[in-house]
């Protein structure tokens, strides 16, 4: 049977749609861990990147330490936060998974930002400064609707690769997407249905993510559409 026979085969067999270790639960389960991995990325990135933009305080600095979620592997992470985890109680899977995808997150949210900020144009902040606006009402109404399309980008990058990345939970107990991955390598004869499927879902997952943050950028963002 081909490869694409296998997957089909697997998808339209309705046991494997039910149960703990179904499809559907471990679809969820994904989904869950990388909103909650996204949503702290966001909440640790966005107001460190918007504040230090508005200040233009230490750019080389700032970025530099944001960046070291990058450089560190998150399986790594995963492994240094597990014994850790289990120590405070926490157990296996979740939280030793979503420490490791919120260090992920962080870096495209920051930087993008980061960038999106101190990029306003010059004339836009003098003219706000001349009218009386206070730094708040700047950052606000001027830098801020200026930064969004970078602000956004950065978003839609960090949750993708947060969704790609979030199969690696599977190695730690956590049930996601990447069990499937990591049952079909651990049995003798790789069951490639198996396998396949949780890797095709991870990256429909992540397509379907991404076209979300387009529409949504398309609606939040209109002046871009007449740019392009």
């Amino acid at each position: 049977m081909s490869a694409i026979g296998d997957v089909w085969s697997f998808l339209t067999t309705g046991s494997n749609w039910t149960g703990s270790s179904g499809i559907w639960t471990r679809s969820m389960a994904h989904l869950w861990i990388s909103l909650v991995a996204t949503t702290l990325a966001a909440a640790v990135s966005l107001p460190a990147a918007i504040w230090l933009g508005h200040r233009r305080l230490a750019p080389v600095l700032s970025v530099g330490i944001a960046n070291l979620g990058r450089a560190i592997p998150s399986f790594a992470v995963i492994a240094l936060v597990l014994p850790i985890s289990i120590s405070l109680g926490f157990g296996l899977g979740f939280w030793p998974t979503c420490v490791a995808l919120v260090a992920l997150g962080i870096p495209p949210i920051f930087t993008n930002t980061y960038a999106g900020i101190v990029g306003t144009p010059a004339d836009s902040t003098e003219a706000a400064r001349a009218i009386g606006m206070t730094e708040r009402q700047l950052l606000r109404r001027v830098e801020i609707p200026s930064a969004l399309p970078f602000i956004m980008t950065g978003l839609r990058i960090s949750t993708v690769q947060i969704i790609a990345t979030a199969t690696l939970g599977a190695l730690v107990g956590y049930q996601c997407l990447g069990s499937f991955v990591i049952e079909g390598l651990a049995q003798p004869s790789r069951a490639r249905d198996r396998l396949l499927t949780g890797a095709l879902l991870v990256a429909a997952m992540a397509m379907f993510v991404d076209y979300l943050f387009n529409r949504a950028e398309a609606r939040l963002i209109p002046w871009r559409r007449t740019v392009r």
